[in-house]
């Protein structure tokens, strides 16, 4: 079978099938919301009441916590729910806990999405992929991560919001979210004081490093081409972790196709499938390579 770039992909696709694959639902993204925050809210209850063992829900708290980020970016793309403010306020909670603006990420992910791995126009570039050994350590030590988020927050808020993906219309809203969002910090801290460190900070800083890995994956070594079905990796993987992340390791297929709703992108990879050009058998696999590919750039060098 000839290949096809994610373009042609599209328009061989009869009109009736792009209807069903790209229309929304409230109830699938309701089910899954609620399986995951009640899954972060049984073991923040176990954390704070200091039951049995309770250091060890910790890091499964954290990182329940940190893939919020998988719905927060689909909240970006207005799919999860079919009511329009659900989507919006999803966005604005997960905003609140990742510590990441939502609407500034919409700008910043809408301009990711027109300019996937295009060196000088993708604004995640401007960031890069770790090259060293050293690099990537800090790189999922989630470091930059506190402070770069910190810095975008009190960059909005005093309505310097940075980056040229933001218009002008937007941004008196970024800056009114970012004060909307420290004012929410400080009634949390009135109401819950040192309690928010046991059961948000303290386990979103030891879950950070999976979500940072689980990222690295879905571009990293890509080559700079338009078409999606390279320059985006879709990692194969088990279930649970498909269900953690909202189905997002199917990265190709929802950078080929970002109308499609999470729960229909598994019937998009089996259509995909034979057509995608940038493949990981797991994230195991993937990282083993990226990890040997740095020490081995790092035996060439001088």
């Amino acid at each position: 079978m000839t290949q096809l770039s994610h373009s042609a992909f599209l328009a061989s696709l009869p009109a009736e099938t792009r209807g069903q694959l790209t229309e929304l639902s409230d109830r699938p993204g309701l089910v899954h919301l609620a399986l995951h925050l009640g899954a972060i809210v049984c073991l923040a209850a176990w954390v704070a009441i200091g039951a049995a063992l309770w250091p060890l829900a910790l890091w499964p708290l954290g990182i329940l916590i940190a893939f919020l980020f998988t719905l927060q970016h689909e909240c970006t793309h207005k799919t999860p729910f079919r009511t329009p403010w659900l989507n919006d306020a999803v966005g604005f909670v997960t905003g609140v806990i990742l510590i990441q603006p939502f609407h500034w990420f919409r700008a910043f992910h809408m301009a990711h999405h027109r300019f996937t791995n295009d060196p000088e126009r993708d604004p995640e570039l401007a960031t890069p992929k770790p090259q060293t050994t050293l690099a990537l350590m800090r790189y999922l030590s989630g470091v930059d991560y506190w402070f770069g988020k910190a810095q975008v927050l009190l960059q909005n808020a005093s309505g310097r919001a940075d980056g040229d993906y933001i218009s002008p219309r937007q941004r008196g809203r970024i800056t009114r979210e970012a004060w909307a969002m420290l004012a929410t910090y400080g009634l949390l801290w009135l109401a819950f004081g040192s309690l928010l460190f046991w059961v948000w900070l303290l386990p979103f800083a030891l879950g950070i490093p999976v979500l940072r890995l689980y990222l690295l994956a879905e571009h990293a070594r890509c080559p700079s081409v338009a078409n999606m079905f390279e320059n985006t990796r879709t990692t194969l993987t088990t279930r649970a972790i498909r269900w953690l992340a909202w189905n997002m390791p199917y990265h190709a297929e929802h950078h080929a196709w970002p109308q499609v709703p999470f729960h229909k992108l598994p019937d998009v990879h089996a259509l995909a499938e034979p057509h995608l050009q940038s493949v990981s058998d797991g994230y195991g696999p993937f990282t083993r390579s990226y990890v040997g590919h740095l020490n081995q750039t790092a035996g060439q060098r001088p």
